[in-house]
């Protein structure tokens, strides 16, 4: 499909309706005609009312919308999709207070779940891995250290890996962010498998835990701290990642970001970091609804114990 509006003018009255929001999720969804979500059959549905779809096959019932972050929500869709409109034309990121005022809820937790819904949507779940050259390392990320302490070990704070492609060895590429528990070997392994394609030259620093990068199907560039008059040269391309990454932390969200949301962060940075030269706001939007379509339902209550 990849039809999607240029201009909020555009949204507005491509949008105006619930069932031309439905319709549009319906096509994301099923492109290619409807599959049934309980025995996986590409079937005809026959439609009841306006909502629900039974399969002629398994005679299932199903919404576009159920198994998707909007599953179950009482909210129209036409103020769902007013939301990632606004999420996604947002060049610095989204507060949950800016989405109250905007939507004019009366409940700030109201706002700040349906971000953590929508943040859900902005990791593809099949989304290709990395591949070229890659810096990978680790940093922390969270407020000021006591007695000034820095570095591999510092408390406090969360401990996140971090990969950057590197392209004709001067700017970054796309980047992938994950909290990790501890820098060790099967940690650090993890991180790299699951995010950069095999072949690729993964460069690090002098660190044993890399030690599995050569034996794991890559290349591996060990950048030594001789070879560097300070850290940043050693890894630039990450640590200008991390640079910008504590800036927009800062300036989005007044750095107030705890430790078990980490990750739903680092995945809106990452979003918006790797489509960061779109020119087309709408190409965002239809993006992360077409991700809303694979990523499952969450609740309030999901996102506070979590």
């Amino acid at each position: 499909m990849k039809e999607y509006p240029m201009t909020f003018n555009q949204f507005t009255t491509r949008f105006a309706t619930e069932e031309q929001c439905r319709e549009y999720l319906r096509e994301l969804r099923w492109p290619n005609g409807f599959v049934c979500p309980k025995c996986k059959e590409a079937t005809k549905a026959w439609p009841i009312g306006e909502v629900l779809y039974k399969c002629s096959k398994c005679k299932h019932q199903t919404s576009v919308i159920a198994g998707t972050i909007f599953q179950d929500t009482r909210t129209p869709l036409k103020t769902w999709f007013t939301a990632i409109w606004w999420v996604t034309t947002q060049k610095n990121g989204a507060s949950a207070m800016g989405l109250q005022q905007i939507l004019g809820l009366k409940s700030y937790t109201t706002a700040w779940t349906w971000l953590h819904k929508i943040r859900t949507a902005m990791v593809h779940p099949y989304r290709s891995k990395l591949s070229g050259v890659i810096e990978v390392d680790e940093t922390y990320i969270g407020g000021e250290e006591k007695n000034g302490k820095h570095g591999r070990g510092t408390g406090n704070k969360v401990l996140v890996a971090v990969a950057v492609e590197v392209i004709d060895n001067v700017r970054p590429g796309r980047v992938r962010m994950q909290v990790i528990p501890d820098v060790k070997g099967t940690s650090l392994k993890e991180f790299v498998l699951s995010n950069i394609a095999e072949g690729s030259t993964v460069i690090t620093d002098g660190l044993n835990s890399y030690s599995f990068v050569g034996t794991s199907g890559y290349v591996h560039d060990v950048v030594q701290k001789k070879q560097a008059t300070n850290d940043d040269e050693m890894l630039p391309k990450v640590h200008m990642i991390v640079s910008l990454l504590k800036r927009w932390l800062l300036g989005t969200h007044q750095g107030a970001v705890s430790e078990k949301h980490m990750q739903a962060y680092l995945d809106e940075y990452v979003f918006r970091f790797n489509r960061r030269k779109s020119t087309q706001r709408g190409l965002l939007f239809y993006r992360l609804l077409e991700n809303a379509m694979l990523v499952p339902p969450t609740t309030q209550d999901d996102f506070m114990k979590s």
